[in-house]
């Protein structure tokens, strides 16, 4: 409760003053915490950027409970703050509930939506998982041995399962004959930090001959990354670059920018264009990581495979479905 309440102190000053500066931006965090090394921290260093490059300073909380989303966006938007941005797509209802009221703030929803017809001082930000998610497949299954291979996502939602839904496809555009695995962590919001159930689905998939295993669950996925360590198989990371966390044992990670669309959100400031963005590939909204702790796991052929993949999927030439489109998906059952 420190935190609400030291929140609660900064919102009431901030109040009195509104209107004698610029208007701050502010951050709400999705459950699973600040430094999950994963969705929300990249929100948080996408914000910390933009801070470091321009002096200025904004606000941020974690949330501790689902009653608090509706009353941190209440909170920044009386205080003055713009843009509100917020993480995490539990946060369309909340945002839905509280424009209306505070016409002049501009919100932002990463991961969300929000019908911008009904609420035109909204922006939400979605991302091509999928694309990404495929280019990480083919990489798995280039790195396979067993031809086996593993996908634990956190809350069992239509938006993760895109990720393992691409995932599969581009498993499958490799190797016609691969089996993938794919589990969920639960079915609330829980499910995004839980590291011991992470390590115990990756157990279970590695026991099924799995020898690499793609995490898409927030915090939970540290557990994935950590076992298949352990267990000397190679893992994906998620959202941020992850590869440094077990650097030699984390094949890739699928880089979804977070960090950018915070970043430009608040540069954009009180003048943010608001309605519905997407960013695939072609964006640089989505990707895979290459650096010096995986270096010596992607070798230059399957560098090239997913670069080439990469050019047809932003061409039109290799369509990968989208889970979200029909909740089905040709390449794995759930």
């Amino acid at each position: 409760m420190t935190v609400m309440k030291s929140f609660l102190g900064a919102a009431a000053t901030l109040a009195l003053c509104a209107g004698a500066a610029l208007a701050e931006p502010a951050l709400i965090y999705d459950l699973g915490g600040k430094f999950d090394k994963s969705f929300n921290e990249a929100a948080y260093n996408g914000a910390q950027r933009w801070a470091d490059e321009t002096g200025n300073s904004f606000r941020d909380i974690e949330l501790q409970s689902e009653a608090q989303r509706e009353q941190a966006l209440r909170r920044f938007a009386e205080a003055g703050m713009n843009p509100v941005v917020t993480t995490g797509f539990s946060m369309s209802t909340p945002i839905a509930n509280v424009a209306g009221d505070y016409p002049d703030t501009k919100f932002v929803t990463i991961d969300g939506y929000v019908d911008p017809e009904e609420h035109p001082n909204v922006k939400s930000i979605l991302f091509s998982e999928h694309q990404g998610s495929y280019l990480v497949g083919m990489l798995a299954a280039m790195a396979s041995d067993s031809g086996t291979v593993g996908f634990v996502g956190g809350m069992d939602i239509p938006l993760i399962r895109k990720f393992a839904c691409g995932y599969a496809q581009g498993v499958k555009a490799v190797n016609p004959d691969a089996t993938v695995i794919a589990n969920m962590t639960g079915t609330t919001p829980a499910a995004w930090n839980d590291p011991v159930k992470g390590s115990e689905l990756a157990t279970a998939q590695i026991s099924q001959g799995a020898d690499v295993i793609f995490a898409a669950a927030g915090g939970t996925g540290l557990g994935v990354l950590q076992t298949a360590a352990d267990e000397d198989i190679l893992s994906i990371g998620v959202d941020s670059n992850q590869n440094y966390l077990h650097p030699g044992k984390v094949l890739t990670s699928m880089l979804k920018r977070v960090d950018v669309a915070t970043y430009d959100a608040m540069t954009a400031g009180p003048d943010l264009e608001t309605g519905v963005e997407v960013l695939g590939l072609a964006e640089n909204g989505v990707g895979y990581a290459l650096d010096d702790n995986n270096k010596d796991l992607i070798t230059d052929e399957m560098k090239s495979a997913a670069e080439e993949a990469k050019q047809k999927i932003i061409d039109g030439e290799i369509e990968v479905h989208d889970y979200s489109s029909d909740d089905s998906c040709p390449a794995l059952s759930f």
